[in-house]
């Protein structure tokens, strides 16, 4: 982690009660909860807007206010993966910090708030400056949620029951890209890291694009179709066999699933069934649109796997995975093939365990271990690994004070903290 020297007497001092605001502060989702908690709330970090209730925008979690959620669109702060439209962002971190979600006191709680990979600097000094001036913060940590996941892996609960490593591998499936980060001693191996240009937008796109070219236009029904992506969708273990069986026929064809879309009625949230089940409504109606769901399933996700199915000319995790850890010194690369763990939200597809670590022993020297981890929930596994770095000394150290801002200014502060 970076430090940044300074006076840190008035933190420790505020910190007396332990807790610290951990905010991960991701593209889609925005893992938030005071330190001292066991979970944290997940929450749409953006403002989405209806069809059917066009006047009124929904900040975060209140789109489940929605009557009707068909035709929804999303406003977002993050563009590629990079924070630029602060509009948008200010409006939900006023409603992430305000009553009707977690009304804290930025003036008596450090705060400790996530940042992309190699973030822009004019970026990183807009946030200190809303923080510090819109928020009356007094303590500021930023940090990557790589980061994050990385010190859970090494220091965090699991590590009990297991010897502390030294090294590993994050690989965090985000929203808007995939990065894969070596660690040698909590430090990142910067010419090591590797970058693939597709997340969970990129699956979802393709799914809408598949599906209104196959079967039904659902080319405005993002969250719809996100929806079918996590309920329905998973990694393959065997590609060439899986498409070979999705050919045949019901019900020789196992793989072959009907998605009942919600009416938002009766139904809030779809759900999948085998083709031969019989589905009604409440009021034995069956009025349900269904889509039918094959190859699609599996052929998704394979895009992290093969981004260039999607014209992304990159390598997919598993080479990723090798090509980064071929970059670390020779006698880190035992290490960090034993310690690679998976987070983020495409980590949640069933199979993804198993397939990167089988495709990752197909590539690595046969005398290294090879071991694959992946969180029970992966999209929150970055704030415990910050819930952990809060209650740590490094923490304190790393934390940028008003006064420093008051003093130098975000500018010099952002140049200190890289540096």
């Amino acid at each position: 982690m970076p430090v940044v020297p300074h006076r840190h007497r008035s933190i420790s001092t505020k910190m007396g009660d332990g807790s610290v605001f951990v905010l991960d502060n991701g593209a889609f989702y925005a893992k938030l909860g005071l330190s001292d908690e066991k979970e944290p709330k997940t929450i749409l970090n953006c403002i989405t807007k209806a069809k059917s209730e066009r006047r009124r925008p929904f900040i975060g979690n209140q789109i489940e206010e929605c009557r009707d959620v068909s035709g929804l669109f999303y406003i977002l702060s993050f563009q590629r993966g990079y924070l630029v439209n602060w509009d948008v962002q200010k409006t939900v971190w006023d409603y992430f910090f305000g009553p009707d979600c977690y009304p804290v006191q930025f003036s008596e709680t450090p705060l400790l708030v996530t940042e992309p990979l190699f973030n822009f600097g004019s970026i990183q000094e807009a946030m200190l400056e809303i923080l510090y001036e819109e928020y009356d913060c007094d303590a500021v940590c930023k940090a990557t949620a790589v980061d994050l996941a990385s010190f859970n892996y090494t220091h965090g609960n699991e590590t009990s029951e297991r010897k502390k490593p030294l090294c590993c591998v994050v690989v965090e499936t985000g929203f808007s890209f995939t990065h894969v980060v070596p660690f040698i001693k909590g430090t990142k191996v910067k010419d090591a890291i590797r970058r693939i240009d597709v997340g969970g937008k990129v699956l979802t796109n393709h799914l809408k694009e598949i599906i209104s070219y196959r079967q039904l236009n659902v080319m405005d029904e993002s969250h719809v179709i996100n929806q079918v992506k996590e309920d329905s969708c998973f990694v393959s273990q065997n590609f060439a066999e899986d498409m070979r069986v999705a050919r045949k026929r019901f019900p020789d064809n196992t793989i072959v699933r009907d998605y009942m879309l919600p009416d938002y009625t009766q139904i809030r949230r779809g759900y999948l069934r085998k083709p031969n089940e019989q589905s009604s409504t409440a009021d034995g109606s069956e009025e349900l649109q269904t889509l039918r769901l094959g190859n699609e399933r599996f052929v998704i996700p394979e895009i992290l796997f093969h981004p260039s199915d999607v014209g992304v000319q990159q390598m997919g995790i598993p080479e990723a995975i090798v090509d980064a850890i071929n970059a670390c010194p020779e006698e880190t690369r035992p290490h960090l093939f034993a310690n690679i763990v998976v987070c983020g939200g495409c980590a949640l597809f069933s199979g993804m365990q198993s397939r990167v670590e089988k495709d990752v022993r197909a590539m690595a020297p046969d005398e290294y271990e090879v071991n694959v981890m992946v969180p029970k929930n992966p999209i929150t596994y970055a704030w415990h690994g910050g819930k952990q770095y809060s209650q740590s000394l490094s923490f304190l150290k790393s934390c940028m004070s008003r006064s420093q801002y008051e003093e130098y200014g975000a500018k010099h502060l952002v140049e200190k903290y890289e540096s």
